[in-house]
């Protein structure tokens, strides 16, 4: 089973949690993932931007970030997929941003693929 929390306010234009739940669901399932447990965190600009400069050191704010926690192989309990940070205030379509950071937890990254990430996260905005 897939464990989804969502935390913080996305604000008005934010997907419910149920349909957050159901974005990364997808998302993982295009991995064959269908277990474990994920993060998505709507967060400030200036809470963005401190991690931006952290874990990738570029400066300012940026849409989304993702965390990957547990890797491949044997986890002590229930797997922690990883965490989702997402800045409303920098992005266009939160529904976009969820599916986008699921994606990358999945391994999947637009930086160093011929477009597939971003061609399948099209794919899914559909469905």
């Amino acid at each position: 089973m897939l464990d989804v929390d969502v935390i913080g306010d996305g604000g008005p234009e934010a997907p419910s949690p149920t349909e957050v739940e159901r974005m990364v669901g997808i998302a993982f399932a295009s991995a064959g993932v269908d277990e474990g447990h994920v993060a998505v965190e709507y967060v400030d600009p200036d809470r963005i931007a401190s991690l931006n400069r952290e874990f990738r050191g570029r400066p300012g704010p940026t849409d989304v970030l993702s965390f990957p926690v547990d890797g491949a192989g044997p986890a002590a309990g229930p797997r922690e997929l990883g965490d989702i940070v997402i800045c409303p205030a920098h992005t266009e379509d939160l529904r976009e941003a969820v599916l986008h950071g699921a994606l990358h937890l999945t391994g999947m990254d637009h930086e160093t693929d011929d477009g597939e990430m971003l061609a399948l996260q099209a794919e899914l905005l559909t469905w």
